[in-house]
C-alpha cells in the first residue's frame, strides 16, 4: 500500500513546496492538551521546574502534531523516527518531571524497560509501521503507547524512589537496544519500508537513503538524551550522592 493510493492521517503526502502549508488542527490533538493540563492541575508538579517542563512538553508536542512536521511524516521515513525521537526521549521525560510519580513504582523498572523498548520495535517493524499511518484509530495507537510507555521509563528512571544503579542500566539497556535498531536500518542493503517508496524522490532522497538517515537519528540525536541523564548518574554514583538528593525534585 503506497500513499497516493489512500490519505494517511497527517494529509497527503507534501513535496516541497507545499510543505510549509500543511499544518494539522485535528481535535483530538487539542484534547489531549487540554487532557495533559488538567492532569498537571490536579496532581502535577506546581513549582517552577515542573511549569516550564509542562511548557516545554506541550511546545513540543504542537511541534509533533501541528506544525508541517506532521505532514513530513507522510512522506519520509526518517521525518517519521524524528517524531518518534521527540516523543520518546524528549517530551516523555518532560512530562516525568511535570507529572512525577508520586505513590511509588507500580511496574519494576525492567518490565518498564522491556515494554518501552518493545512498543519501539513493533512499531518500526514494516506492517505494523504501515498499518498505524494510514487511519486515525490506529495512528493514535501507536503514539499514545509510545508516549505512555516512554513516560513510565522516564518516570521510574527519575524517581527518587530508584537506585542510582538500577536507573543508568535501564538507560543503557535502551540505548543499546536503539542502537541495534538503528544499525538495522543503517546497514539494511534494501528499503523496507514500502509505504515510502513513492514519496521521498521529492525532497532528494531514494527510499533507501531516506531509511538510513532514519537509522541515524537513532544512533545520535536520539541517544543523547539518554546519555545526559546517565552522566548525571553516574556522577551521583561517584559523589555518593542519595537518590532522594536529585537536584530538583521535589516529593
Amino acid at each position: 500500500m503506497l500513499f497516493d493510493d489512500s490519505i494517511a492521517y497527517c494529509g497527503p503526502a507534501p513535496v516541497p513546496a507545499t510543505l510549509i502549508f500543511q499544518w494539522n488542527f485535528d481535535p483530538f490533538a487539542f484534547v489531549a492538551i487540554i487532557a495533559l493540563v488538567y492532569a498537571w492541575l490536579m496532581v502535577g508538579r506546581r513549582d517552577s521546574v515542573g511549569r516550564a517542563a509542562l511548557m516545554g512538553a506541550i511546545g513540543l508536542i504542537v511541534l509533533a502534531f501541528f506544525s508541517p512536521l506532521c505532514a513530513l511524516t507522510v512522506s519520509l521515513f526518517s521525518a517519521r523516527v524524528f517524531h518518534h525521537v521527540i516523543l520518546i526521549a524528549v517530551i516523555a521525560p518532560l512530562l516525568a518531571i511535570a507529572l512525577p510519580w508520586r505513590s511509588g513504582p507500580l511496574l519494576p523498572l525492567a518490565a518498564v524497560t522491556l515494554l518501552n523498548a518493545l512498543l519501539v520495535w513493533i512499531w518500526h517493524a514494516p506492517s505494523a509501521y504501515e498499518w498505524a499511518v494510514m487511519d486515525a484509530a490506529p495512528y493514535w495507537l501507536m503514539q499514545i503507547s509510545l508516549l505512555g510507555s516512554a513516560w513510565l521509563f522516564w518516570r521510574e528512571v527519575l524517581s527518587p524512589l530508584t537506585r542510582n544503579g538500577a536507573a543508568l542500566i535501564a538507560l543503557v539497556a535502551f540505548v543499546a537496544q536503539m542502537g541495534l535498531l538503528g544499525a538495522l536500518l543503517v546497514f539494511s542493503p534494501f528499503a523496507v519500508y514500502s509505504i515510502h517508496f513513492q514519496t521521498t524522490a521529492a525532497f532528494g532522497l531514494s527510499a533507501l537513503s531516506d531509511q538510513q538517515l532514519a537509522g541515524l537519528l537513532m544512533w545520535v540525536p536520539a541517544m543523547l538524551p539518554y546519555l545526559a541523564a546517565g552522566l548525571g548518574l553516574l556522577m551521583r554514583l561517584v559523589k555518593g550522592q542519595p537518590e532522594a538528593q536529585r537536584a530538583g525534585w521535589t516529593h
